[in-house]
């Protein structure tokens, strides 16, 4: 078990990532094939449990060595059940309903198997490992049970399945677990980058004819609304973040800030980027029409997402709040309408101008702050 160590990530960690890489890939797949609310919602769901799935091992390689002995082989083991669940999203709602769960629960009971091992002489850790099983428990078996149901029933029951199972650590407390926080940080970091880079997949996916001026000039665009999203969490929210949680208190204090900040307030960040890149999909393969409200709901509306998660982000660390990326989250959520009216590229131009001004206004505004802090936290790694 891994005790006090400043840790960076391991190759396995970001091997066993990029099955993420590929589940993000199918679940804007599957809002671009049926882009109605029904759609959405759908999407949302199996991202919001296989986002579960994969913090819990961010947890885990924080207690456990991912490349020591045998457990390397249970990580190939969880990996290759999730990729299944990966290549079972198009269906999760449908004939591979019953094979997702299957592996699905695969990947959490092997999650659990493995913190039973990191927990042995440690009974703190052990308690909310018990905890964490139960509520693993209730997750999985909703998630059986809906695969045996239609529409809106199988709907609800995925809706509850990851309502409980999220709100689990509530119920059965936060003390008892550990984690190396420059690792944790770093984990989630480096998830933000994999769905950005979804982002990108998403541009060339969507190019499907010949190469016109209106694709390049979307393709650019889009470039510049990904290193945007960037910039807003790697310039300074990042590196603040992770000093927070490294000077917290450990236990309780960092436990809660390790759950609030990272495991659930980066879900709607990561969420809101695969919604960006759903808008940009529909974009560039027809940049010459409005798009429809759905896409157009989820490009701004995944803007909207990730800017409100960095407000709530910031309360949680520092008590600060960012009046600018709420205004401008407001902005894109009022531009909805028009991106519904004018053809997509300008929606897509519109919303990377957006996205440069509250860049150049925070780096402008905050010019001399952001350059001591930078400073500071160079100097104190």
């Amino acid at each position: 078990m891994r005790e006090g160590e400043e840790e960076s990530v391991k190759p396995l960690e970001l091997f066993f990532d990029l099955v993420f890489v590929l589940a993000l890939t199918q679940c804007t797949a599957l809002m671009a094939e049926d882009p109605t609310w029904g759609g959405l919602a759908r999407g949302l769901l199996v991202l919001g449990v296989l986002w579960w799935a994969w913090v819990g091992y961010a947890w885990l390689t924080s207690v456990i060595d991912p490349e020591e002995g045998p457990v390397r082989l249970v990580m190939f083991a969880v990996m290759a059940a999730f990729l299944v669940c990966a290549l079972c999203v198009p269906g999760a709602f449908d004939d591979a309903a019953l094979t997702f769960a299957l592996a699905y629960g695969f990947v959490r009971f092997g999650q659990i198997a493995l913190f039973e091992i990191a927990s042995r002489e440690h009974p703190e850790l052990r308690s909310s490992v018990h905890g964490l099983a139960a509520s693993t428990a209730v997750g999985v078996g909703l998630i059986l049970i809906a695969s045996g149901l239609d529409n809106a029933a199988q709907g609800a029951v995925w809706a509850l399945a990851i309502t409980l199972d999220a709100a689990g650590p509530y119920f059965f407390g936060q003390d008892g677990w550990k984690l190396v926080p420059s690792h944790f940080a770093e984990r989630h970091g480096l998830i933000v980058i994999i769905a950005l880079g979804e982002s990108i997949v998403a541009i060339g996916a969507g190019v499907t004819g010949e190469i016109t001026t209106a694709v390049v000039a979307a393709a650019a665009l889009g470039t510049i609304v990904a290193a945007a999203l960037w910039w807003l969490y790697f310039d300074i929210v990042a590196l603040v973040a992770e000093r927070r949680l490294t000077n917290a208190e450990v236990g309780h204090e960092q436990n809660g800030i390790a759950r609030d900040s990272y495991s659930y307030l980066h879900f709607p960040m990561v969420a809101g980027i695969v919604l960006v890149a759903l808008g940009m999909k529909k974009t560039i393969g027809d940049t010459g029409d409005p798009l429809k409200l759905v896409p157009a709901v989820a490009m701004l509306g995944g803007m909207a997402a990730y800017l409100l998660a960095h407000v709530a982000f910031r309360m949680r660390n520092v008590h600060r709040f960012s009046a600018a990326r709420l205004i401008t989250a407001v902005v894109f959520l009022a531009l909805i309408p028009l991106a519904t009216e004018v053809d997509s590229l300008v929606t897509l131009a519109i919303v990377s101008a957006v996205s440069i001004g509250l860049v150049a206004f925070e780096t402008v505004r905050y010019a001399e702050l952001r350059d001591k802090m930078r400073h500071q936290l160079a100097e104190s790694q």
